[in-house]
């Protein structure tokens, strides 16, 4: 359906927009191969099917056999998404579950009582889930099994970063839900910038999780302060179209940008200065031992 510009030329434009350039929008995280899960799914029914017309110890192993590719198809998808998430991440945890090696495991258990159904307890059942297992590996890859840009980082920390930096996303998609009871476009368009220009902060502190302390204000109140507005915004809007109260959110969303484009300034200045003092002190060191 065709939508109307809200660029920042346009008359319907967002107003109250910060004069600091935002930052680069982050692209959506693209997760390859779904498709390749799916057809584990469907295949999961050429057991469960005929499953039903055997004696009742073949039927057990049927849908066994079939839910284990479900469980497997399942799996997989999720390591799919796992793994582009740490791809998309300069600093990422491996995930804490290898979901594409047991989607792996399952799907040759799967292969395997099949066997058992079709051959009886013999030799081939094996070769059919280490066969299995090899072609789940070929189609969807391996699960990240290192951690990436965590040298030298406290892992507490970390876990710390990621707690409130998962929470602060789930605020911010609350914002999203929120404003679309608003039914207005440059409403939601301003809502997205504003996401813009949070999420600067939190991959500054995902990336330096020594950054946290001084950010986690910005992170958690500012943020519920944000969304509790949206939400009431959205409802008055909704039902009164009130152009003043439209002006006041948009300002508060304005100063909140400003700030945490401020503070994301003063992280780097601070990050900046402890280098320069390692590199001065490194120099120091050098000339001594030179002498």
């Amino acid at each position: 359906m065709a939508q109307r510009f809200g660029g920042k030329y346009s008359p319907q434009g967002p107003s109250g927009s910060p004069q600091q350039p935002l930052p680069r929008a982050e692209a959506p995280i693209r997760v390859t191969g779904r498709w390749r899960a799916t057809i584990l799914f469907l295949s999961a029914f050429a057991f469960l099917f005929p499953a039903f017309g055997d004696e009742p110890n073949a039927m057990l192993m049927g849908l066994c056999a079939g839910g284990l590719l479900i469980l497997s198809a399942w799996l997989s998808r999720d390591g799919l998404r796992a793994r582009a998430e740490w791809q998309a991440r300069k600093v990422a945890r491996r995930p804490a579950i290898p979901r594409l090696l047991f989607g792996a495991v399952a799907t040759g258990a799967a292969l395997a009582i099949g066997g058992i159904i079709a051959h009886g307890v013999s030799i081939t059942p094996a070769l059919y889930a280490i066969a299995g297992a090899i072609l789940h590996f070929g189609a969807f890859g391996a699960d990240p099994m290192r951690d990436k840009g965590m040298e030298g980082i406290d892992a507490f920390q970390t876990d710390r970063v990621a707690r409130v930096v998962g929470e602060a996303e789930t605020t911010l998609a609350a914002m999203k839900d929120a404003i679309l009871r608003a039914g207005d476009r440059r409403a939601e368009t301003r809502v997205d910038q504003f996401a813009t220009r949070a999420r600067a902060l939190f991959r500054q502190v995902e990336e330096d999780p020594g950054d946290l302390t001084a950010a986690r204000k910005y992170l958690t109140v500012y943020l519920t302060g944000a969304r509790d507005a949206t939400v009431k915004f959205a409802d008055h809007w909704a039902r009164t179209r009130d152009e003043t109260a439209r002006k006041d959110w948009e300002a508060l969303l304005t100063d909140l940008e400003t700030t945490f484009a401020d503070r994301s300034t003063a992280l780097l200045a601070n990050d900046r200065t402890d280098l320069d003092i390692e590199i001065s002190v490194l120099r120091d060191r050098l000339k001594m031992e030179n002498r």
